[in-house]
């Protein structure tokens, strides 16, 4: 893939996102798809209630037309082009009803735990099957080394692990303006540079399309937000992600390019291991985002050092991986 071509697949996703937002936004409002607000998260939090949501509808429909269209155009569109269309849309649709359960009866809560669940898994299981069609690999690489390890049968289970654990990572670090759409569009940056270095054009396509995406989008989703995505974005991003990974080839590297996700997810469950266990809390709130701007960090502050952590975390990644 050269240099033109990348620009393009950038250029093309972000001045979608960029048209569709200012249609999309006054119609979310005129639906009255307003964000409901928890009432024991920080008070600062409550101005943003009514805030458009399901935002994630406009770089979704941004990131399937560009990658259908320029993977057509360029001869790039793939198997694992569809599967990763499939992951994303199908988590993006868990996170479409999930956010339309919330905005019908006015409440916090969506689908069930366990809803998501098997809607997540179904998913997985789909992705993998087609993967299998082909001669998909399923062994692990260590990161900075030339070591492996072949999960064979079992790396389904590890494949229905890896996407459900990071689409709801994702889905926890979307709690401030601008947060997941500036620390995942790093990571997908990330791995769409790993795609290149592997000559997958057809998954830096997805990759780069989504960056674009993200990054127009944050034109509206920035402090302060004109719109969130909801769950059908984060959800959607975070699926993806891991299928991204997979992809590659650099699923462990996740672990190290998404490490922002990684520590938010870890914080909720310190907090509620902590609690259940000691009756104690070891964050003033969780996910530690809220920690940071219940200990006096303003909300800026909090979303750039973030920003600048995956940033430093992604470059390490990429470096590393063109050195070897």
């Amino acid at each position: 893939m050269t240099l033109a071509t990348t620009v393009t697949i950038l250029a093309t996703s972000f001045i979608l996102t960029v048209i569709l937002a200012p249609v999309g936004i006054p119609m979310l409002r005129r639906l009255k798809f307003g964000q409901s607000i928890r009432e024991e998260g920080p008070q600062s939090h409550m101005k943003k209630a009514g805030t458009p949501t399901m935002g994630g509808i406009l770089f979704l429909l941004s990131i399937i037309v560009t990658t259908i269209a320029c993977g057509l155009i360029f001869d790039v569109f793939t198997t694992q082009t569809v599967v990763l269309l499939l992951v994303f849309v199908g988590f993006g649709i868990i996170g479409f009803l999930d956010d339309g359960i919330k905005v019908i009866f006015k409440r916090n809560l969506g689908l069930t735990s366990l809803q998501k669940l098997i809607g997540q898994i179904v998913i997985a299981i789909a992705a993998f099957l087609l993967l299998r069609l082909g001669t998909f690999d399923t062994a692990i690489a260590i990161p900075f080394t030339e070591w492996q390890v072949d999960l064979g049968v079992l790396y389904i289970a590890f494949l229905i692990f890896w996407l459900v654990g990071f689409s709801n990572a994702v889905n926890l670090t979307d709690g401030l303006d601008g947060l997941v759409a500036g620390t995942a569009s790093i990571a997908f940056a990330a791995f769409g540079v790993l795609a290149l270095f592997n000559e997958q054009a057809d998954i830096a396509l997805f990759a780069f399309a989504v960056t674009g995406a993200l990054l127009g989008f944050l034109i509206f989703n920035a402090n302060p937000a004109k719109v969130f995505m909801g769950d059908t974005g984060s959800l959607a991003l975070g699926g993806a992600l891991a299928m991204l990974s997979v992809l590659v080839k650099q699923e462990i590297l996740l672990l190290l390019i998404g490490l922002v996700f990684v520590i938010e997810t870890l914080s909720v469950i310190l907090q509620v291991g902590s609690f259940k266990l000691r009756k104690k809390r070891i964050f003033k709130m969780s996910p530690i985002h809220h920690h940071f701007e219940l200990s006096g960090w303003s909300e800026w502050k909090v979303v750039l050092v973030f920003w600048s952590t995956g940033l430093v975390m992604a470059l390490i990644a990429v470096l590393s991986e063109a050195l070897l």
